[in-house]
Formats: C-alpha cells, sequence, structure tokens
C-alpha cells in the first residue's frame, strides 16, 4: 500500500515538473504593455530545456527552440503604430496571453531622485492626476533592487495611465510622454528605473567599468564595501542597479533613454563627463539598437556650499560643464536647460512639467524630425575686440533675449584670471560683453555659480541659454 506521505511527494515531484516546463515571460512583456513601432521587436522567455515555442501576435507567427538553458527568443516583424489593442499568444507546453498590446513609442527613464520624483510630489499634483486619463499612454515602473550578479528578471507590471495610476509614478516622465503623446498621436510606453541618491556608475554594468581604469576608484570601493560587509544593501556601488533594475529590461524595444541624474556625483564632477560617456555607450551596446537618442537633464540651481570657500563651492557648476561636455561629444544625445527652474533650497525643483516638455522638445525636433526650436542659446565662439568680447551662439531662434530687463549673469577676466561682474549687451544675435575694471579680456563666464536663478539669458523660443565659460582654465581637482 502506498503512504500518503509519498502521495504527497508525488504530487510535489509532478507539479514541481510542469512547473519547470511552463513558459514563462519576463514582467516586462505583458499585459498592457507597449511595443515600440517601426523596429524589430525581441520577445524572450524561458522554458524547459529544447522545448519548442511559439509567438503569435496579428498576422506574425514566430517559432523556435529554448536553449540548453531554456533560454529562448524571437524578434517580432517591425509593426507600424496602432492604438487598437491586440493579443500575443506565446505557445509552448503551455500557453500564455498577453493582452491589451499597443504599438506606439517606448522610452525609458532612469537616474535618482529627480527622475524617481512622483506627480504626486511636484507641481499642482492634484490638477494633474484628476487630468491624467491617456489610456493608451502605458506605465512601467521597475521595482527597486539591488544584485551583485545580473538579475534574470524584475518586479514590475504595465498599467494605463490614469488618476489612479498616475500619481505614484516618475513626473518627469510622464510629462514628457504626455507631450510625445499629444503631437505625435501615438501610443507611448514609459518605463521608470531610477532610485534617490544614486550615483551614476551604479548603473554602469561592471565590465564596463573594469575596462578603464578611470574608473579604478569605483572598482576598489566596491571591493572595500563587499570585504567589509557582503550584505550591504546600499545601491551605491558598481553595477549594483545595473544589474538589478536594468539587466531585467534589456532588450526590450525601446525608442531612446531619459537620465536625470548627477547631484551624487558632485565630489567628481570633473571624471563625470567620462562617466556620462561610458554610461551612454554601455547602455547602447547592451541595447544593440545603436546609438538610441539619449537625452538628458542639466542640474538645476541649489546652494550647495552658502560658503564660496567651502570644499563643494562649484563643484554643481563642475558637473553641469560636465552634462554640457557630453553634449558636445556623444551623437545623438540632448540636454534640457533648467537652471531657471530650480530652487536654491529645494534640491528637488517642483516643475516637473518644464523638465519634461524641455526634454520632449529634443526629442520631436531630433528624433521625430518635427522643425522646432529645441534647445536654447548655445555657446559657440568668440572674438575679442577693442577692450569688449563678442560672443556668438547656435540656437538663436527667434533672436537673443534678456528676460525681464538687462542682461544678467555674465563675468569677464583678463589674463590673470579674475572675474569680476560684465556689462552684457545683445547686439543682433551677439552678446557685447565688457567690464570698465577690464581694460583687455580673454575670458567670459555665463551662470558659473551654483544657483542660477538669477541669469536671464534666453532665446526667442524661451529655453534658457546654458552656462557656459569661453577658457579652459582648471577648475577645482576631483574628489577620488
Amino acid at each position: 500500500m502506498i503512504s500518503r506521505t509519498a502521495i504527497l511527494l508525488g504530487i510535489v515531484l509532478f507539479m514541481s515538473s510542469v512547473a519547470g516546463a511552463d513558459v514563462r515571460l519576463p514582467a516586462i512583456i505583458s499585459d498592457n504593455m507597449v511595443i515600440q513601432a517601426w523596429t524589430e521587436v525581441p520577445i524572450w522567455g524561458w522554458a524547459e530545456a529544447n522545448e519548442a515555442v511559439a509567438v503569435t501576435i496579428g498576422k506574425q507567427k514566430h517559432t523556435t527552440v529554448a536553449d540548453a538553458g531554456g533560454k529562448w527568443m524571437v524578434k517580432l516583424k517591425a509593426m507600424k503604430p496602432s492604438d487598437k489593442p491586440m493579443e500575443m499568444t506565446v505557445a509552448g507546453k503551455n500557453i500564455i496571453n498577453v493582452k491589451n498590446i499597443l504599438v506606439g513609442q517606448v522610452w525609458v527613464g532612469s537616474g535618482q531622485s529627480n527622475m524617481w520624483w512622483t506627480v504626486s510630489r511636484s507641481m499642482d499634483p492634484n490638477t494633474e492626476i484628476q487630468n491624467a486619463t491617456y489610456p493608451s499612454m502605458r506605465l512601467f515602473t521597475v521595482e527597486r533592487k539591488i544584485a551583485h550578479e545580473p538579475a534574470v528578471d524584475c518586479n514590475g507590471r504595465w498599467v494605463e495611465c490614469s488618476p489612479e495610476s498616475v500619481g505614484e509614478f516618475s513626473a518627469v516622465a510622464y510629462y514628457f510622454g504626455r507631450e510625445l503623446h499629444k503631437e505625435l498621436k501615438e501610443p507611448v510606453g514609459l518605463i521608470n528605473a531610477s532610485w534617490g541618491g544614486t550615483i551614476a556608475e551604479t548603473w554602469m554594468s561592471m565590465e564596463k567599468l573594469t575596462s578603464d581604469t578611470d574608473f579604478a576608484y569605483i572598482i576598489q570601493a566596491y571591493k572595500e564595501r563587499m570585504a567589509k560587509s557582503p550584505e550591504d544593501k546600499n545601491p551605491n556601488s558598481a553595477s549594483l542597479l545595473y544589474n538589478g533594475m536594468i539587466v531585467p529590461i534589456i532588450p526590450y524595444g525601446i525608442k531612446g533613454a531619459l537620465w536625470y541624474q548627477g547631484e551624487s556625483n558632485i565630489a567628481r564632477a570633473f571624471v563625470y563627463r567620462k562617466v556620462m560617456a561610458s554610461l551612454i555607450e554601455d547602455w547602447r551596446n547592451r541595447w544593440g539598437l545603436g546609438e538610441f537618442p539619449f537625452l538628458y537633464v542639466q542640474l538645476a540651481s541649489f546652494e550647495i556650499a552658502p560658503d564660496p570657500c567651502a570644499a563643494q563651492h562649484l563643484q554643481w557648476v563642475q558637473l553641469r560643464e560636465s552634462q554640457l561636455k557630453t553634449l558636445a561629444e556623444v551623437d545623438n544625445t540632448g540636454m534640457a536647460v533648467t537652471t531657471d527652474i530650480g530652487d536654491a533650497h529645494d534640491i528637488h525643483p517642483k516643475n516637473k512639467q518644464e523638465v519634461g516638455r524641455r526634454l520632449a522638445l529634443w526629442a520631436m525636433a531630433k528624433t521625430y524630425g518635427k522643425n522646432i526650436e529645441y534647445s536654447g542659446p548655445m555657446y559657440k565662439g568668440m572674438k575679442v575686440d577693442d577692450g569688449k568680447v563678442r560672443l556668438r551662439f547656435n540656437h538663436t531662434e527667434g533672436g537673443l533675449v534678456a528676460k525681464g530687463g538687462e542682461l544678467k549673469g555674465f563675468t569677464i577676466a583678463g589674463a590673470d584670471g579674475k572675474f569680476v561682474p560684465a556689462i552684457a549687451t545683445i547686439k543682433k544675435n551677439r552678446i557685447i560683453v565688457e567690464s570698465p575694471d577690464v581694460k583687455e579680456p580673454v575670458a567670459v563666464r555665463y551662470g558659473w555659480w551654483d544657483v542660477t536663478t538669477e541669469c536671464n539669458f534666453y532665446n526667442g523660443a524661451g529655453l534658457p541659454a546654458s552656462p557656459f565659460r569661453t577658457d579652459e582654465w582648471p577648475g577645482l581637482p576631483d574628489v577620488f
């Protein structure tokens, strides 16, 4: 006679074998998702080793066989945008039906707290939440997780954008996506993978960090932390959030990435330009989509060091300059200048609507080909003439503008490197900078302070100029 224990054990073993054979999908491929339009889109998952898998959507059917480790992938043929809900069937020894799928534009947003900052905590939350009924916009938040090795999957789910779902979603990503949705008249999918207070290096792969000796500081810090406490849950270490929150959503089809981060990197503000370029290259290589658009936010005003003699003084400025350098040195990047909408006493400025709108201007112009101005004035060159410096700029759409009166925020220096307040005037699409205290000027700076809310240099499109300097004199040393 078979014992009750043996029967129960048999049931457990049977259920385990069935579960092991089940076709499974990652969290990012699920009900309510948006498939990226006009490109091949990977669909992947797991099954029993050598199990046949078929994926069907619309008139497409793709078949494959899981590898020895149970991993499988197919690529859907490019589809045109559509807000007509579709269903996808994934069949192996079991069948999964993924429902309410749209085709449109997918963007992933990442970074630290200003990307994480929610609609409910930003400007006009009640009105914005009440008006957030956009069933063709879909939102996915990657649950925060650190991992010392690349994670297989993440926790999260796609939801329709509604007053019930938008409040705790990233405000910057939402306002960016809303602009795209309204302008393009297409579905938009937004993926938020962010964590407050985190350094950029935690969002990069270990392979990328170890391939460059310039990042030895973060690798050494990681080794020391692990030696001291292997169970340390602090996310600020090499690759921990890349492993836990980015790997699980690769290679989901996306159009581009949004990035709002830098506050936690000010101690290494100069080297941040190398960090940014490497992170962008890393993500692009991992996704395998070529040089997809990478749009980011230049840091807003914040008074980190009221004392001009403090060690932190001007590190905010130097990091902004690193962000500006990235724009010039890395292809297909865009930078939303926000120095005019920050708060000197709040590291989380509430006007996320304008941040999202300015990022969307870059996307609309550079990614989607709309004929609009997308940037404020960008320094192009200078000429010294009769004790005055004449500055030239790109992005002078509608002319140069001193918002609210005379130009503010310019300083000038001679060969001694001592900058003094300058008189700046607009002459057509040039700015003339001078000072009676500097007879032979050699350099000009604009907005060269941590707090820049009084600077008022714009173009006719209402977009602010980025802080800049014409010199390359040494700045503050990085703190490693």
